[in-house]
């Protein structure tokens, strides 16, 4: 991804002829389903998000955002916007930050697929990790907030917000490799011997899983909105790949950004963090702690290749789209392109977690 994802990811274009969505039958579902709607509405498309294609609608009174399923043909168990909404549902009461859930339609027939209509988090997105444009205490607020964020979602009791059912219970780790290994493969487009490698060592070494908790699945700065004048997360997105899992494996993703160059995205590795006024891992695993009462922190090796691993897996799967030609954002051929990068990242970790 280029230097300037800031400004290619973020705001709103208009709606692409190949995503266009019917909508006066959207007008009517949202009449009959969204509370205090009113319309007439006006669709526009977000720049970002690879997986699905999502909308800002606006309403003489009001914001909204649709989420739905892409067009085309898709994996199994892929892109599950009804999971998505019923997470959010779930944690909206209990005031973590997520948008308002307004409805979800499983009805194909009124766009065309399912979707979700949330409300609209007016705020800042960032989407590089070195926050270029901000002082240092603002960073290190940042970052707090950040970690503050996650510690705070893992500390919830599934069962009792409702959202016992969101997982099976334990294996977490073990569950997403196959997982990831079965979608590879139904996406592979060529063979990579290291990551042939890398699914199957890491199915035969998982470690012992810490804690049942609701794990986000791709939590990163670019998938939260902060406030637009000061440095705290007013809403999580993108819940598509949460379930319920090993605490662990969601603070590892997480501390992926300080392991990995910056390159305009999510990454710090290698900075003057100190300089920047960026907290280092050590001190944002202190904090996870803390806040979270998980103490026992192992070390982070497997767990770097396990994630990259998985994220080559994710883009893998964009990338059969791009040559399969249902891809959701222009942006997608490039995040396809980083797989074998990916692939050897995960590799070195795996090097020093004890591969052979």
């Amino acid at each position: 991804m280029t230097q300037d994802a800031q400004s290619t990811m973020t705001g709103t274009m208009d709606v692409p002829e190949a995503d266009r969505i019917d909508e006066a039958s959207l007008t009517k579902w949202m009449d009959d389903n969204v509370e205090g709607f009113s319309g007439p509405i006006t669709l526009s498309k977000f720049k970002g998000g690879q997986s699905n294609p999502t909308y800002r609608i606006d309403t003489p009174s009001k914001a909204y955002v649709l989420r739905r399923k892409p067009f085309g043909k898709l994996l199994p168990s892929a892109h599950a916007v009804d999971r998505e909404f019923r997470v959010m549902a779930g944690l909206h009461p209990h005031g973590f930050p997520v948008p308002q859930p307004y409805g979800l339609c499983e009805d194909d027939s009124v766009i065309g697929s399912m979707f979700f209509i949330m409300g609209m988090a007016d705020g800042r997105s960032l989407w590089n990790g070195t926050l270029p444009e901000h002082a240092p205490q603002d960073r290190h607020a940042i970052y707090t907030a950040m970690t503050d964020t996650l510690a705070q979602l893992h500390t919830f009791d599934a069962q009792a917000i409702g959202l016992g059912s969101h997982g099976k219970p334990g294996n977490y780790c073990a569950r997403q490799i196959d997982r990831w290994t079965k979608q590879y493969r139904l996406s592979e487009t060529g063979t990579i011997e290291k990551m042939d490698r890398m699914m199957e060592w890491l199915a035969q070494t998982v470690p012992e899983q810490r804690g049942n908790a609701i794990v986000h699945g791709d939590y990163r700065i670019d998938n939260m909105i902060f406030h637009k004048n000061e440095n705290h997360v007013i809403a999580l997105l993108d819940w598509e790949l949460s379930t319920l899992g090993d605490p662990i494996a969601d603070l590892s993703y997480y501390l992926m950004s300080w392991v990995t160059p910056p390159e305009g995205r999510a990454g710090i590795g290698g900075l003057d963090l100190k300089a920047l006024g960026i907290p280092n891992i050590e001190e944002s695993i202190a904090r996870y702690s803390q806040i979270s009462g998980i103490t026992d922190i192992p070390d982070m090796d497997w767990y770097f290749a396990y994630n990259m691993f998985r994220i080559a897996a994710i883009l893998q799967g964009i990338k059969k789209r791009v040559i399969d030609g249902t891809a959701s954002s222009k942006h997608a051929k490039t995040m396809a392109e980083r797989v074998p990068m990916l692939v050897e990242g995960g590799w070195q970790f795996a090097l020093k977690a004890g591969i052979e």
